[in-house]
Order: structure tokens, then C-alpha cells, then sequence
């Protein structure tokens, strides 16, 4: 089996030393090329061409950013491959993910180990056995996502994160909670809700003050607690809309309580839940902080999400 490891080096979790027991292990499985990205974009780059020389399996070590930007790189291969028979989770290498970021919130939602060491073992026990899941994937407008998409205060709450991290500080569940009172308080105009949710054959939902997008759950963790705004999104439905209307304080400090404390279910007059969604737009009045898997793309003003089902293997 052909095999490529993608490792972002500036993964948080990693050592130059603990990569290299990680290629000696994969290596006694795999024939195995590793490839260390040099910029933003480049496991795009690295996972597409893989795909187009016929390699078997790709292996990421990194966040969340580097598993998303591999699995654009495999399902936006070459039209040749794409001409191929098959479901597309047939045509393509299949995805291994060594967790290497802070949050890993993509191999969690699978049921990998939060340590490196241990997701490895994992991964090689699937090699040997032959052990996969195909799973769907979300898509906005050309770009792929695994497990979230955002419009709206948590995309903002993510680039404030971003610029954060920029002047030095460290990733914490105190640094999002942070950004995310002071993104509400500060960096909102909560009397004017900017989004609406636009449905084939539906209703518009109008009113929107964020609009949260999930294929799997949870949405995402703090530290060691799950966040789920809709439980029970998954990998094998479609995806899950979570939105709030008015931000106001009284009522937005109700639901962040409920999804802190209760570990989901959401509810009030505010929150507008749906479920296992083939297709959606969401339209800004004005243009939107916008992010996909935990990191921010810029802003929006009109996104078009789309479920792409049974598009991926992973060995988990």
C-alpha cells in the first residue's frame, strides 16, 4: 500500500522527535512519502496530486485546517479520476487523521484517541484489518467541509481567535470564550439580524443573527466537554442548521448556558433547529464572517451548502 503523510509542522501537539517515531511506525505498514506543508493551501496541493498518482492512502498530522485542506485536495482531484466508476469514496485514497492541533475536533467526532500515540495505533490496527467508514461531507459553494461551517458571531469569534493567535497567545478554551463575550459585545449589531436561510420547496427563515452548520456532532468541544447544538447530526445524514435570531443578551445568555451546561438541547423562542438538510443558501444583508472547520475563510454575503453523502473513507 502507497501511502503519504502530510504533516503541518507547526502542529501544536507534535515534536520533531514524536514525528519521527510516527513515520518509523508507519513505515512498518505502509510504503510511505512524507511531505511537510510549507504554507496555507499546500495539503491541498500535496492531497490532490496524491490522489492523482494512484496513492492508496493519505495520512494527515496536524488540526482541523490541515485535515480540511487534504480532503479538498482528494475530492477536488482531477476530472480524469473523477470520470472513474464507482462511488467517489471508491475512487479516492482513503484518509487517516493523526490528531495534531489543539481541538482535533474532526478524529474526535470519529472516535480517535485525543493522543497521538494512541490515534497512530489506531490507524495501523485499520491498516492491517482492512477497517474503514465512509462517510458524507458538507460543501459550501466550491469548498468541502468535515464537520462545521459558520456564518455570522461564531466565524467572528474564530477570527478574533486567528488574530490572537497571530501576536503569540495560545489556543485555550479561555482564549475562544474570550473572543466570544467580546465579539457579542462589541463587534455585533444584534438589533439588526442580518441572515436568512433559504430552502428548496420551504419557508425563508428570516431574522438570523448566526447561522451554525453541522455534519456530524459534536459542533465542537471545550476542553474535554462535548459542545452539541444539534446531537444528532452525523456523518451518515444530511446536515444540521443551528441559528440564532435576536441576539439579545438575556436570551443568547440563556442558550450559550444550555449548551455549556446541558450538553445540548437548545431551545426557546430564538433558536431555530434543523435537521438531516440536502440543500440551503444563506443570505447576508451585509457581508459575514464566514468560517469551515474552525478556520476563517474572509467574509460572505451569499453561501450555498450543499450534503454530499458516502464521499469519503477514513480509517478510524
Amino acid at each position: 500500500m502507497r501511502a503519504l503523510l502530510v504533516v503541518n509542522p507547526r502542529a501544536t501537539t507534535t515534536s520533531e522527535r514524536s514525528r519521527d517515531v510516527l513515520v518509523r511506525a508507519l513505515r512498518s505498514a505502509v510504503d510511505l512519502t512524507v511531505r511537510y506543508t510549507e504554507r496555507r493551501g499546500h495539503a491541498t496541493k500535496l492531497a490532490r496530486e496524491a490522489a492523482e498518482t494512484g496513492v492508496d492512502l493519505v495520512v494527515t498530522l496536524g488540526g482541523d485546517g490541515t485535515v480540511n485542506e487534504a480532503v479538498n485536495g482528494l475530492l477536488t482531484a482531477s476530472t480524469a479520476l473523477a470520470e472513474l466508476s464507482g462511488p467517489s469514496a471508491y475512487r479516492l485514497p482513503a484518509l487517516a487523521v493523526v490528531p495534531g492541533g489543539s481541538t482535533n475536533v474532526f478524529a474526535r467526532a470519529l472516535g480517535m484517541p485525543r493522543d497521538w500515540v494512541e490515534g497512530t495505533s489506531v490507524i495501523l490496527d485499520g491498516i492491517r484489518d482492512g477497517r474503514h467508514r465512509v462517510i458524507g461531507l458538507g460543501r459550501a459553494d466550491d469548498r468541502y467541509f468535515t464537520f462545521t461551517a459558520g456564518l455570522g458571531w461564531d466565524a467572528a469569534t474564530i477570527r478574533r481567535v486567528e488574530q490572537a493567535r497571530r501576536r503569540g497567545r495560545t489556543s485555550t478554551p479561555a482564549l475562544y470564550f474570550r473572543s466570544m463575550t467580546g465579539q457579542f459585545l462589541t463587534g455585533l449589531d444584534r438589533k439588526n439580524p442580518p441572515l436568512v436561510l433559504e430552502r428548496p420547496g420551504e419557508d425563508t427563515e428570516t431574522g438570523l443573527g448566526t447561522v451554525i452548520v453541522q455534519n456530524t456532532a459534536p459542533w465542537t468541544y471545550s476542553g474535554d466537554r462535548a459542545i452539541n447544538p444539534n446531537p444528532d447530526a452525523s456523518f451518515d445524514l444530511g446536515l444540521d442548521v443551528f441559528a440564532l435570531r435576536r441576539l439579545d443578551v438575556l436570551s443568547t445568555t440563556r442558550t450559550v448556558t444550555q449548551l455549556a451546561w446541558r450538553s445540548g438541547d437548545p431551545h426557546g423562542k430564538q433558536v431555530l433547529r434543523l435537521h438531516d438538510i440536502a440543500e440551503f443558501t444563506v443570505v447576508a444583508s451585509r457581508p459575514q464572517a464566514f468560517q469551515l472547520d474552525g478556520d476563517y475563510l474572509g467574509e460572505r454575503q451569499k453561501v450555498h451548502f450543499v450534503s454530499v453523502p458516502s464521499a469519503l473513507r477514513v480509517i478510524c
